[in-house]
């Protein structure tokens, strides 16, 4: 197509003759504008605008490699990146909402004046790629050509960015021409800002990331952190919520996966955690099958839940990684083949990370610079050999135990949902909720769990974090909560919803689940999906019964269940409980103006079987008391 003659002008001063006419194959004027402002703002040396071919995705990792932006491994195909020292996570203070005026979010959103805020990064990006590659990656959310895909252009000015698209993304340049004016994008600008001598981002101070909602688009500057930079990500999620709201859909913070039953069943689950809180490691559960560890899509089709992966990677925290609790994944971090680890401890080639059940060397280089056991940082604070929020980047299909329907466009059905947080103290290890709305309510919309090292601030505080998904609501969090509740009323056959707490403490302090417990946690949810084991009903929802543990224990971890380990698990709570209900309830009093009535009236039901359960067997009650 033609260009308006200020773009033609502007993208033909910077573009090479290939570049440009892959660009001009796009007719997409709103695509043209937006990177011809990038450029006008930026000021690139160059811009180079990778297809969907594999010398495009080859250039990428060559060019991340020779930019300094990450170093090759021993092993083949593995490279390392690292981060700043104040670049090691999400940064929430940094990440705000862009509100027109008479605009309103909720009071619990960052967010600025979208005047204020575009002046504000439009300064920081001024010029930021001068000497630079600015870099054009097409790509889409969601399996493209579905009713599913989002289509998303990314600029930037990192190869590592860049890289990390290609591993976690499916590719989107021909959608783009397919679509053309018809491609409704999201959009991304980010620039790593001015770097250090170690290709680092070199003023963490003026970090931003901003998402303009009222035009689809997210600026973030001054950053490297995939978790601030992929625009993709979480950072699109906001996005994609906002359009969910829109069009009657869901855009959920949640694992999928397959849970296999018997006689060869393949059952599709969804699991909603905050970051640290076993999210992946439950998605790469042994046995099973995972379609995504992150962000999933649902739509009601025809009465029926049905779901992909937004991604096609995992950017997934490697702390704890072990070859004998997460053998797929171990597989693929030892192994030849593309992976892009993130402020890991290197020697000699080999990466080494927190938990990973092999002795650390006590030198190495790390995200801090040369590394020697007691190196400390500026306040006097001794720096661990990898950060607590180290990370790996991997293409799903990189695994053995990828899921046959990642790209399947009409998605899988979904036949039930969990919600795990970080809770020491009420609830058990896995229940499932009475219908659609207790479930949503009681463990979706009550989700409490503690800040971990995934956030920049202060680890430790516990929280309400509605969903899993509470950062990322770009919508009033109360309409959130009512689009839940009005999506199970579309579906012929609504997904069981399970609350899942892998956390629980006894009164020493010791956790009361194994870390394979989990395993079994999900064959449970697999076979009551299909009426295929019994439950015990307790004031806050369903249970096993003992004998179905019994049964599936030896047969799922090797491990013999116990009557005494059944109630350490599985005593309710009364108590702490209660306070969990007045904490979610003021939670919602006091930050959601909005709150749907269902949320109170399945709270006060919740709280009234607790009292019950407390006048006739006190307060601490055992499972067998249900019987």
């Amino acid at each position: 197509m033609s260009f308006d003659r200020k773009i033609d002008s502007t993208l033909r001063a910077k573009l090479g003759a290939a570049d440009y006419n892959r660009l001009a194959a796009i007719s997409n004027t709103r695509l043209h504008r937006f990177v011809a402002d990038a450029i006008a703002l930026c000021d690139p040396e160059t811009v180079v605008v990778p297809d969907d071919s594999s010398a495009s995705l080859a250039q990428t990792r060559r060019r991340a490699v020779e930019a300094g932006e990450e170093t090759p491994l021993a092993v083949d195909g593995h490279t390392v990146h690292f981060d700043g020292m104040q670049d090691q996570g999400r940064d929430r203070e940094a990440t705000r909402y862009l509100v027109p005026p008479g605009d309103v979010l909720s009071p619990s959103l960052k967010q600025i004046g979208r005047e204020e805020g575009l002046a504000e990064v439009n300064d920081l990006l001024r010029g930021a790629m001068r000497g630079r590659a600015m870099i054009v990656r097409f790509l889409s959310l969601g399996p493209s050509g579905s009713a599913f895909g989002i289509p998303c252009v990314e600029i930037t000015d990192s190869w590592y960015v860049s890289h990390s698209l290609d591993l976690l993304y499916r590719q989107g340049y021909e959608q783009f021409k397919r679509l053309g004016a018809k491609a409704e994008f999201f959009a991304t600008l980010h620039s790593a800002g001015r770097l250090d001598e170690r290709m680092v981002s070199a003023e963490p101070a003026k970090k931003r990331i901003y998402i303009d909602y009222s035009t689809d688009t997210v600026y973030s500057v001054n950053t490297q952190y995939a978790g601030n930079t992929v625009g993709l990500k979480k950072l699109a999620l906001r996005l994609a919520v906002r359009r969910a709201d829109r069009e009657g859909w869901l855009a959920e913070h949640m694992l999928l996966m397959g849970v296999r039953g018997p006689g060869g069943r393949k059952t599709y689950l969804a699991g909603a955690f905050p970051s640290a809180c076993g999210k992946t490691s439950t998605a790469m559960l042994p046995g099973e099958t995972i379609l995504g560890d992150d962000i999933a899509y649902f739509r009601a089709i025809r009465g029926v839940c049905r779901a992909v992966n937004a991604e096609s990677g995992i950017f997934g925290i490697i702390q704890n990684v072990t070859a004998k609790d997460d053998p797929a994944i171990w597989e693929v971090l030892t192994k030849p083949g593309e992976v892009i680890f993130s402020n890991v401890l290197v020697n000699g080639g080999t990466p080494y990370w927190l938990g990973m059940g092999r002795e650390i060397p006590n030198e190495g280089v790390n995200y801090s610079g040369p590394w020697r056991r007691g190196t400390r940082d500026a306040a006097g604070a001794e720096i661990p050999p990898a950060h607590k929020n180290a990370r790996y980047a991997v293409a799903l299909r990189a695994l053995s135990n990828c899921d046959a329907a990642l790209d399947d466009p009409a998605g899988v059905e979904l036949r039930g949902i969990m919600y795990g947080g970080r809770d020491a103290k009420s609830y058990v290890p896995v229940q499932q909720g009475f219908d659609w709305e207790h479930g949503i309510v009681a463990y979706g919309a009550a989700l409490e769990t503690e800040t971990t090292f995934a956030i920049i601030g202060q680890e430790g505080i516990s929280e309400i974090n509605l969903m899993s998904i509470q950062d990322f609501v770009s919508i009033p969090l109360g309409r959130y909560v009512r689009n839940n509740l009005e999506f199970g009323k579309k579906l012929t056959r609504p997904p069981a919803v399970f609350g899942v707490n892998y956390f629980l403490r006894d009164r020493e302090g010791r956790f009361t689940n194994g870390v394979r417990d989990k395993r079994v946690w999900v064959k449970w949810m697999e076979l009551r999906v299909h009426g295929e084991a019994d439950a015990l009903r307790t004031p806050t929802g369903w249970i096993p019964c003992l004998s179905d543990l019994q049964r599936l224990f030896p047969s799922v971890t090797g491990q013999e269940y116990t009557a005494e380990a059944y109630r350490a698990q599985f005593t309710l709570r009364v108590p702490e409980n209660l306070a969990k209900m007045d904490r979610v309830e003021r939670f919602y009093r006091e930050h959601v103006a909005d709150t749907p009535p269902e949320v109170y009236r399945v709270l006060a039901g919740q709280r009234e079987r607790l009292l019950e359960a407390q006048e006739r067997f006190g307060d601490y009650i055992s499972p067998e008391a249900w019987r």
